[in-house]
């Protein structure tokens, strides 16, 4: 259910369903019918994925992989930290993170670069 994902990644963000909401700028009504069963219309789940740095397809799993098992196409975070920092050394949650912004950053940069030239 949506509605069960929605408050994981609340958890995991660190941020009350209220807080997400108001930064998202979605109405108490709407994730109240989300507690009911309702699903985000796509403008909405885009609007979620891109505040919790993910996917819409995230947004929709049922559930959630296992830390090891999550990344793109089959390859697991422990993977993506070896290939990043050389597995050297100890790599810690908040210095992944902040390549995992970083790199929604570089995304948000050349997406609105490509719109900025079909104007």
């Amino acid at each position: 259910m949506f509605y069960d994902r929605f408050l994981i990644l609340c958890d995991e963000h660190g941020v009350s369903r209220t807080k997400a909401c108001i930064d998202c700028g979605i109405s108490r009504t709407a994730w109240r019918k989300w507690e009911n069963g309702g699903v985000p219309n796509g403008v909405t789940l885009s609007v979620l994925a891109d505040y919790f740095h993910t996917t819409v397809d995230d947004l929709l799993s049922a559930k959630k992989a296992p830390a090891a098992e999550t990344g793109d196409g089959g390859v697991s975070d422990d993977d993506i930290k070896f290939a990043l920092f050389g597995g050297g050394g100890e790599i810690t949650d908040e210095m992944y993170e902040e390549v995992k912004r970083f790199a929604a950053f570089v995304r948000q940069r050349e997406k609105e670069k490509s719109e900025g030239g079909k104007k």
